[in-house]
């Protein structure tokens, strides 16, 4: 049993990366975001919105190096959102449901598949951490060690979150509008861009709704373990509410309990 769940996972990482391979603009979409962040946004800010000694930062830093965690971050939510499209497409073509018919748990099934694009997303935010350090963006070294676990759990929390939104979604023309209404909100209203105290000094809504985003906890678990460090409340919140993703979008996967199921009459 346990061997042939081995090659069932095999299968649908082996899957997923041939998918991302034949689909070379996926990748570089998935870079050029948070270049032209990078490149051109953070250059035009530098003068107004570097800043003074914040943690995990022990010294003024530019605002370039304060965006390049929010930018990862920003990689993996986009990933997570992908994959949520394959989903949909998945289910339109009836590939999905070969899966779900398996022999296997539902979750571990889920499971394998969010792990899939997990690890294409770390893929991908090492490169730009890789094109960053050319552009003078240079963390500890220990720190690209360090936050291959932060990365890890923070793509299964979006991923989780992409999977539960996937459930919900009945027809490919609609993910578009969906995921706008998902992405630019969670994003913007995150530290990925600008500290918390900046938008406390603007507005307490706005700094309310940033403090409970759980992609702020996530760009924070990245920030500081690109910095060697950890931060518990990120961690727990990531973690959190990447089970509660998770188990809600196997129990909407369900086609007796979910969206799935089955409508008499």
């Amino acid at each position: 049993m346990r061997k042939g769940a081995f090659i069932a996972f095999r299968g649908i990482v082996w899957r997923e990366i041939l998918r991302f391979t034949h689909q070379r603009e996926r990748f570089l979409a998935a870079l050029v975001r948070p270049l032209v962040w990078l490149f051109i946004f953070a250059a035009g800010f530098r003068a107004v919105l570097g800043l003074s000694i914040t943690p995990p930062y022990q010294t003024y830093v530019l605002y370039e190096v304060y965006v390049t965690p929010g930018l990862c971050a920003m990689i993996q939510l986009f990933n997570g959102m992908q994959s949520s499209l394959s989903m949909v497409y998945d289910r339109e073509t009836g590939a999905m449901r070969t899966l779900l018919v398996s022999p296997y748990p539902r979750w571990f099934l889920l499971g394998s598949k969010l792990l899939a694009g997990v690890l294409v997303s770390v893929l991908q935010v090492y490169a730009f951490l890789l094109i960053a350090w050319f552009w003078g963006i240079e963390p500890p070294l220990w720190g690209y060690v360090a936050v291959l676990p932060a990365l890890l759990l923070s793509g299964m929390m979006l991923g989780a979150l992409g999977l539960l939104i996937s459930s919900a979604i009945r027809q490919l023309e609609n993910f578009a509008g969906v995921m706008n209404f998902v992405i630019f909100p969670m994003f913007f209203a995150s530290t990925a861009l600008y500290p918390l105290w900046r938008l406390r000094e603007s507005s307490l809504l706005l700094y309310d709704i940033t403090r409970f985003n759980p992609f702020t906890h996530a760009v924070e678990l990245i920030r500081f373990a690109l910095y060697t460090r950890f931060e518990p409340t990120a961690f727990a919140v990531v973690a959190g509410c990447g089970l509660l993703f998770f188990a809600a979008a196997v129990y909407m996967y369900d086609p007796s309990k979910g969206l799935w199921r089955k409508r008499k009459g």
